[in-house]
């Protein structure tokens, strides 16, 4: 069954490649969808895919790169819409 998330990440996630890092892992698993980083510090990704990869994407998210320190994911079930061609960093 495929299905679609909104994460938020928190915590120290940016300038230690974590959006690299994250679009390796949803390449690898065949997620699709979108990450980048917000202005207040935190990351926000959509993952769209079959719900076992994109469960291993976000539990991914929970323990981050070696440089990443994770103090919180929010995260939101979504209506899967199948929009996405591949998965990409956004600016």
């Amino acid at each position: 069954m495929a299905i679609r998330v909104h994460v938020w990440i928190s915590g120290l996630v940016q300038g230690v490649g974590f959006r690299w890092a994250v679009e390796d892992e949803a390449r690898a698993e065949g997620v699709t969808g979108w990450v980048r980083n917000l202005p207040d510090g935190r990351v926000e990704a959509i993952f769209e895919g079959e719900e076992g990869a994109v469960r291993r994407v976000v539990e991914f998210c929970r323990r981050g790169p070696a440089l990443a320190r994770i103090d919180d994911v929010q995260m939101v079930h979504e209506e899967y819409s199948g929009e996405f061609e591949g998965f990409s960093i956004r600016r």
